[in-house]
């Protein structure tokens, strides 16, 4: 099944977390393709901000609003009554999760409790899904992918949290929406990397910030593995989802969205990539350095098996990491000359999609 950018044309969409960096790449697609979209989040979490960059101003209505603010967020789905909601909202990094833990559950389990109550209140909503992560499941530190079947249990407050946020979408599903009028489903993506991500305690982020200042990039785990994926793959993934639960409620699932084997890197490799990459575009002499420190225990191994996804809808990685950083790198170059950072987002999605 493909991707039908012309579905989304006049289609009422909701999107919970949509000033967050994953966010504002889904609403500048959604956008481009005519649909009437709602955003619900906090104001943007860093500044600069790819929402306030991407140039969606006047193309969607943008609510700053909590999810932890059940009664806020059931007037905009009364006041919007949307066909399909896509929830992204969180607290998505772990060791923030370390730090702020009640904070952590309370936006990712409760804002879950909150987004579906408000679904299940609505009588206009038709397709809804929940954007977790690939690290709800308990983590073995296997070699081999984690099947949607696998057991759900992270181990830190933040993977726990997304862990229950999969428990109360199932339990929701089971106990409100058997009737069949509501797909209700969720995808577990892999680590997301992309233009536009300005978030501290993310490796790429990390990257061009030491590039900027002149500085080694410092890597705290460089042996770690993770399924690196460039943006444009889960949030195309996410829409062909909502879109063909929404025709037909059998595809309604869970789903992992991941790259394929050979872009599961370490994280050591992946910065000597960026480092080449980033020389080879903008010249000089970018290096890293290993600043193992122990930390806070994170996984160390993750890898997702994402056959179902690919059976369901024949759907199929487009970029790899090389790719994907080359994609960064362009996005940034862009951003930081001053050039037409919009155009540049807009030109990679087609490319992306063709």
């Amino acid at each position: 099944m493909k991707l039908n950018m012309d579905f989304y044309k006049g289609k009422k969409v909701l999107i919970t977390g949509h000033t967050g960096f994953k966010g504002s790449w889904m609403c500048k697609l959604l956008t481009e393709w005519g649909a009437d979209v709602t955003g619900y989040a906090l104001e943007p979490p860093t500044q600069p901000n790819l929402f306030e960059i991407c140039g969606l101003e006047g193309k969607m209505r943008s609510v700053i609003g909590d999810v932890r603010d059940l009664s806020r967020l059931q007037q905009i789905f009364d006041e919007t009554c949307p066909e399909i909601v896509i929830h992204m909202a969180a607290q998505p990094l772990v060791r923030d999760s370390y730090k702020k833990p009640v904070y952590t559950y309370e936006v990712n389990v409760m804002g879950t409790v909150n987004i579906l109550e408000c679904v299940r209140n609505s009588g206009s909503v038709k397709s809804f899904l929940n954007v977790t992560t690939d690290k709800v499941y308990l983590n073995k530190e296997w070699e081999w992918g984690y099947r949607e079947n696998e057991e759900l249990n992270g181990y830190d407050p933040y993977s726990n949290s997304k862990s229950c946020s999969e428990l109360v979408t199932g339990s929701y599903k089971n106990s409100f929406f058997a009737d069949g009028k509501t797909a209700i489903s969720t995808a577990r993506a892999g680590n997301v990397i992309g233009g536009g991500d300005f978030a501290t305690d993310r490796i790429i982020p990390d990257c061009i910030r030491a590039a900027q200042a002149g500085k080694e990039i410092v890597v705290r785990n460089p042996r770690s593995t993770r399924p690196y994926e460039h943006v444009l793959e889960p949030v195309a993934a996410y829409l062909m989802i909502c879109q063909a639960q929404y025709d037909d409620i059998s595809y309604a699932g869970s789903y992992n969205v991941g790259p394929g084997e050979e872009d599961c890197w370490t994280t050591g490799d992946l910065v000597t990539l960026f480092c080449r990459k980033w020389n080879e575009k903008m010249g000089g002499s970018l290096s890293w350095v290993n600043a193992y420190d122990g930390g806070p225990h994170e996984a160390n191994f993750l890898k997702l098996d994402c056959s179902k996804i690919k059976r369901v809808f024949q759907w199929e990685p487009r970029w790899n990491v090389e790719i994907a950083v080359e994609k960064i790198i362009e996005w940034t170059k862009a951003y930081l000359e001053g050039e037409d950072v919009p155009g540049c987002m807009k030109k990679q999605i087609e490319l992306f999609l063709k």
